[in-house]
This record gives structure tokens, sequence and C-alpha cells, in this order.
């Protein structure tokens, strides 16, 4: 056969399989699209289902949180995961309350006029449940009476003492005043000194055999401008303690692979902000659709489209968390008591896919918690979707809890938007199609590890992850685990406020100009004061030992 013979023999099998391949390319995309219209038709119904008034807001412990339990443990099903809870796919664990004193059975007033609870005065967590009234003078301590404590000298007395306690202080004197005589004790303090004296809901210390009140400065000069005088007082104190059931949903597909890959994302949210982790106050039901029925709905898409997978080198463990919004609650609870005896290879976390813009972008988190990870991400993309990589395993988010097991994580997250942990969170602002395309995404990057065997970890320098849409910020990441009274850093941002103030991992801060905080909500809560350009000073604890930081935001 002569060269043009062959050239042009060469030219008419391309041609004749131009449309083969035309034909094959046409039936991929045909299938693509038929797909991606049955996930998205698929997540609208699940997160209109989880995001919907019926459900309450799907708060931790309560009855919506329970109808969305069982609506993935019906879908579990459907989709043949094999339950992997402790009672089929649930796995129940109880949620301290702590102690609360919003009932209105508390109540203190002065010559008639009734006090607010936490603007003017609140109980104390070890004050007993009992009522005292009285005609009284703050400077007097008469037998049977209602006993006033200053704690300005005290405070003085003790300053740079690295061993003393305010709170331990304040319930000794009480156990020694109920002694003496004392019905009641009301503590104030006139200084400028902290005294970081606060309802510490945690406490789990005995009552003392009074009540004890603490009295705002404002409230004290307001009601007791002359401590000379004889007022009528009149007060109770009802703290009540609870505890309520949360529940984790589980479900296992078992590919008889030696190591198992963890799918998650957290199901409760706020209910009517009871929790005081509302941005928009009390009373409104948060349906949470973005926060996290969009991940949620992804879960069980996963759990539906892996059913059929040939990435069979790992197992799959999909884990629906509950208590997330208290703290990481579920995924905590899972690692210390887990229901699967699995090898575990990596964690996938997903919390707040569905609002994605282009402009704000998909983050990834995670990034540099295993080499492996760069390799995929050479290889898989999706050219629908702007990425943002951040390395830092650690977080405001359930993939955080494995991560400090020591386990390789991703972290999916469409960031924060105006409707965050507010009750303008519905399902009709849920950008679906682009969820649909993240949902590929996160199957095709499992696909792409089926052959990379187990994957080591790294660990990462700790990032802030999450904006609250708080006015400003430290810079710091919060130690979610500390149960200690006050806010412990688990990691400080390079470059941010916090580094320049010289705070470090560790320190527990206490106080921010005047809005003391026991705990991360409560610090939380402290930030809402401030504006960028603002001065204050932090009151840390660090060692032991209360240390005072001039910061500007």
């Amino acid at each position: 056969m002569l060269p043009q013979e062959r050239k042009m023999k060469k030219l008419l099998l391309i041609l004749m399989t131009l449309p083969c391949l035309f034909f094959a390319q046409a039936q991929s995309k045909k299938a693509k699209a038929k797909a991606d219209k049955t996930i998205l038709v698929n997540i609208q119904n699940h997160i209109q289902y989880l995001a919907s008034d019926k459900l309450e807001g799907r708060r931790a412990g309560t009855n919506g949180e329970a109808l969305a339990m069982q609506y993935i443990s019906s879908q579990f099903q459907k989709y043949n995961l094999t339950p992997k809870g402790d009672d089929g796919f649930i796995q129940q664990f109880e949620i301290s309350e702590g102690k609360a004193f919003n009932s209105p059975d508390n109540y203190f007033s002065v010559n008639g006029a009734k006090l607010e609870s936490k603007t003017d005065y609140y109980p104390l967590a070890f004050s007993a449940n009992n009522s005292a009234k009285g005609s009284v003078s703050p400077m007097l301590r008469e037998a049977n009476q209602i006993w006033f404590w200053n704690v300005s000298d005290m405070l003085e007395d003790n300053k740079g003492n690295p061993h003393f306690d305010m709170i331990n202080a304040v319930k000794e004197e009480a156990l020694k005043d109920a002694k003496k005589g004392a019905k009641a004790l009301i503590v104030y303090n006139t200084s400028n000194a902290a005294d970081n004296i606060l309802f510490e809901k945690k406490d789990t210390t005995d009552a003392v055999a009074i009540p004890v009140l603490y009295l705002t400065q404002g409230a004290m000069s307001k009601y007791f401008a002359d401590p000379t005088s004889i007022y009528d007082l009149d007060l109770n104190v009802h703290i009540a303690t609870d505890n309520r059931e949360a529940h984790n949903v589980i479900g296992y597909m078992n590919f008889n692979a030696p190591t198992t890959v963890v799918i998650g994302a957290h199901y409760d949210h706020l209910g009517y902000g009871e929790d005081g982790n509302s941005l928009d106050g009390t009373g409104q039901i948060h349906n949470g659709a973005d926060d996290n029925a969009s991940g949620t709905a992804a879960l069980i898409e996963l759990a539906r489209i892996l059913y059929n997978t040939k990435a069979r080198n790992n197992n799959y463990l999909f884990i629906a968390f509950s208590g997330e919004e208290l703290g990481l609650l579920g995924s905590k609870y899972w690692l210390q008591h887990p229901t699967a005896n699995v090898n575990t290879n990596y964690m996938i976390n997903m919390d707040m896919i569905g609002r994605y813009d282009s402009s704000r972008k998909l983050t990834i988190g995670g990034y540099g918690t295993s080499p492996t990870w760069g390799e995929v991400f050479q290889t898989t993309t999706d050219r629908n979707l702007v990425v943002k990589f951040d390395s830092s395993g650690s977080g405001p988010s359930d993939h955080s809890s494995f991560y400090h097991d020591s386990i390789p994580v991703l972290f999916f997250f469409t960031n924060t938007e105006p409707d965050y942990h507010k009750a303008t969170d519905d399902a009709d602002k849920i950008n679906y199609k682009d969820e649909t395309e993240i949902i590929d995404y996160i199957a095709n990057i499992i696909n792409a590890t089926n052959d990379k065997g187990k994957l080591t970890f790294l660990k990462t320098k700790d990032q802030e992850m999450r904006s609250t849409h708080l006015p400003v910020t430290l810079g710091v990441m919060p130690d979610y685990a500390y149960t200690g009274s006050g806010m412990r850093i688990d990691a400080v941002s390079k470059g941010k406020t916090a580094e320049k103030a010289g705070l470090k991992a560790g320190d527990v801060l206490m106080q921010l100009g005047d809005y003391k905080f026991v705990d991360v909500e409560t610090y939380m809560q402290a930030l809402q004061h401030f504006k960028k350009g603002d001065a204050t000073t932090l009151i840390i604890q660090r060692e032991g030992k209360e240390m005072k930081f001039d910061v500007q935001f």
C-alpha cells in the first residue's frame, strides 16, 4: 500500500470513529445530567423537610430533632446501610443543660421595685433554692437577716496571687455567713478590679444553705445609693438542672475493605434560639436550611451514590451528628464511644454547603492533614466551582473532633452568609444547582482516594475557619473541649489582633473591657459590643496567673 493510500485509510478510520466518540460524549453528558437531576430533586426534598417549621429548628434533644432523626434513619434504611448505632441506626447521648435561673420563680425587689435578672442581678450557681425578705442596711449584719458583702478589699488583697479563686472565696463566705445567721448573701464589687463572678451553669458543686446573689455595679448605685439607709428586700432563687437526650444516626456500607471512610454532617440546629447561640434572639424558629440541612442532605445522597460505587477499597461509615451547635458534642461522643469497630482512613465533613456563589467560593479545609490530599486535588478538579483551600484540620465543626484524634479530614463549606444563625436561613435560599455540583465533586474525591491506601496524617497550623458575622474578632481558635470557666485559646492566627497583643495557645480569656464571660458562647456575646478601631483591655489567666493586655481591633 502506497503512503498516500495509508494516509487516506487512516483519515477514513478517524472520520468513521468521530461520530462514535461524539455519541459517547453526548451519552456521557446526558447520563451526568440525568444523575445530577436526581441529586437535585432529592436534596430539595431532603432540605425542604429538614428545614420545615414542623421540625422546629431541630434543636438537639427535642421533638424536632427526633423527627429529623427518624427521617435520616429511614433514608439510610432505604439505601441499604447497615445500622451501626447502639439501637438500630441510633446512638443516644446525654446533653447536660447545666444550671439555669430563667424561671419566673426568680425575683429580687428593693422597696417594691423589681430588678431585672441578668442585667441587675443574678444568683450564683451554688446558691440555695430559697426565699428571703427583710428590712436591712447594706452596712449592717444582723442575725436572721439578708447580708451584703463587698468583694473589693479581697480582690485588692489577692492582686497577683495566681492561686486565688474568687468564686471559691464567695462560696466560702456564704458558708461562713450561713453559720453566723445570714438568711441570704448579696455580693457586690465597688472597685474597678475584675472579679469574674458570673453564673456558671456548668458548676457541679453542692449548693450552700442560703440564697447567694450577685448585684451589678449599676444596680448597686441605682438601688442602694445610700448604703447606710434601710431597704425593704424580697428575693427568691430557683435554679433548675436539666438533661436532655440527643441522638447520632449511624449507617455502615461494608465492602470488607481494610479501612473505612467516615462521611459526616451535623443535623441539629438552634430550635427557637433557647441556647443563646442565635444571632437574632429567641422566639422564632431557626430552620437551619444551610446550617446544616444542606450537609445532611448531601450525606444522604452520598449514601445513595456510593451504594453502587466501584471504589470499594474502603468501607463507608455515614454519621449524622447531633449536638454540634452546642460544641461538637455528637462527634466527640462517638469518638469516645464508637459504635463500629473500624480502621478509619479519613473523615469528610459537610457543614453549610448550600449557599455557594463564585465570589465567596467553596472552602475545602483540612488540605494539610495528609500529603495525599495534594496528590488527589492535582487530578480531581471541578471547572464549575471556584475553590479556596485551607490547610487547617481544626475548626468549629465536627471534622475538628476527628482531626484531634489524628485522622486526616476534609471540610466542605460554602462560607457564612447574612442568614447564618438567624431565623431567615430557609430552604428557598439554597443554591440547589451548585450544591449538586459539590456533591459530585465530593464523590469524585472519594473515588480518587480508592487506590491510595491508608492516608498518612499530618498536624497543621490551626486557624479560625468560620466567621459568625461578628463586628470584630481577636483572631483565635477557641478550645471547644474546654470545660473550665472562661474561653481557652486552642490556637492563635498569625498576624491577627491576638498575636499582636501577645496572646498564645492555652491562655484562658476571662473579660474583655467591661464584659465578663465564662465560655465560648458568652465570649462571642462580649465581642458583639465592639467595632473595628476600638481599644480595650483583655483580662486572661495564664498558668494560674491573671494578666492584662491592651488590644485594639
